[in-house]
């Protein structure tokens, strides 16, 4: 059975803001490594979009943009919409009976899936399916955004924590 997890990048303040929250190369790194290790990812649309950008190469990218995209390109992809009407290789749309296929995706698969976006993950909270949350805390303040947490913060019991790069702190938690 896979694990599921949700991370992303935060404000100390609690926001996820996606054009505001830069990582560097030391934090690049370690995503690259993360999406590299996974057995996929399940995507709202949102983050999906934006996401989106890795599904081509750019004259323009590093080497090390290079080798992110070629991870994120390799595993599979399911993108929760009920508005969009297709999506790019390695991705299947999931617009109906949502609950019932993310439930066989893990329970099919085994490793670690990535769920991206805070409103997907909190109806995957909703649902009992997230094992555990990364909260990636950069040392900014942005007074606005998205929460991290779409609703109200489940009840959770911090089992780790560590500096990732660039004054970033990883916080680790699973459902209490």
């Amino acid at each position: 059975m896979a694990k599921f997890v949700f991370g992303m990048n935060q404000s100390l303040d609690g926001y996820v803001d996606y054009m505001e929250m830069t990582t560097g190369p030391e934090l690049f790194r370690h995503w690259t490594e993360h999406v590299r290790g996974l057995a996929g990812s399940v995507y709202g649309r949102h983050v999906y979009e934006l996401m989106r950008y890795w599904d081509e190469d750019r004259p323009d990218q590093s080497a090390d943009q290079r080798e992110f995209a070629a991870a994120w390109r390799r595993q599979p992809k399911w993108v929760v919409s009920r508005t969009l009407t297709s999506v790019g290789p390695n991705a299947t749309l999931v617009s109906d009976n949502v609950e019932a296929v993310i439930r066989d995706v893990k329970a099919r698969l085994e490793g670690e899936i990535a769920v991206a976006g805070p409103e997907l993950a909190q109806s995957l909270t909703d649902l009992g399916l997230i094992d555990e949350y990364r909260l990636y805390l950069h040392p900014v303040v942005l007074g606005r955004g998205e929460p991290f947490f779409a609703g109200p913060r489940p009840p959770v019991r911090l089992v780790a924590n560590e500096a990732v790069g660039e004054g970033v702190i990883r916080l680790t938690y699973v459902p209490a």
